[in-house]
């Protein structure tokens, strides 16, 4: 995992989070025709990166910002997780093409990309710096130490014997 130590912020370190998997998803939908072995193995990393960062926002940050307002089933972290169950949908769904080695998953991408554009704004835009606001160094300091200990079983499930 990166080095998530130092990091300033839930804010920045998030933010890049999702550039980065932009990034990686993009490359994918570059090399899907062209190079399928390099497009699978971006994919892969995409896959695995985002249910990491789910885990690590399901787990360890909304459980942050709902001890600091008091607000869990009707606020913005049930929503997030609502959505997150979206994703994994339509998520799933581009991974079943990329196990069939079928290139034909434009609707699937197009789909994941509206709704990630969209939960990812709300994210950045309300929660990450509400909870920047309610976090002192050494509670910040104790998100990364929690999201570096997340065992990798959490998350990596993918795309074995294919």
């Amino acid at each position: 995992m990166d080095n998530v130590r130092g990091k300033a912020s839930v804010t920045g370190y998030y933010e890049a989070d999702h550039d980065r998997l932009d990034h990686l998803f993009k490359m994918f939908q570059a090399l899907k025709a062209t190079d399928f072995p390099k497009a699978k193995q971006a994919f892969v990393d995409f896959k695995v990166g985002l249910q990491r960062h789910i885990v690590w926002e399901e787990e360890i940050l909304f459980p942050v910002f709902e001890q600091k307002t008091g607000v869990r089933d009707a606020g913005p972290t049930a929503v997030m997780r609502l959505e997150h169950r979206e994703i994994g949908a339509v998520l799933e769904a581009v991974h079943q093409k990329v196990k069939e080695k079928n290139p034909e998953s434009d609707a699937e991408e197009i789909r994941l990309i509206s709704i990630l554009s969209e939960h990812n704004r709300k994210e950045e835009v309300i929660l990450y710096p509400a909870i920047d606001r309610f976090l002192n160094p050494a509670e910040l300091e104790e998100i990364f130490k929690k999201m570096e200990a997340l065992p990798p079983e959490r998350y990596a499930a993918c795309c074995g014997g294919h």
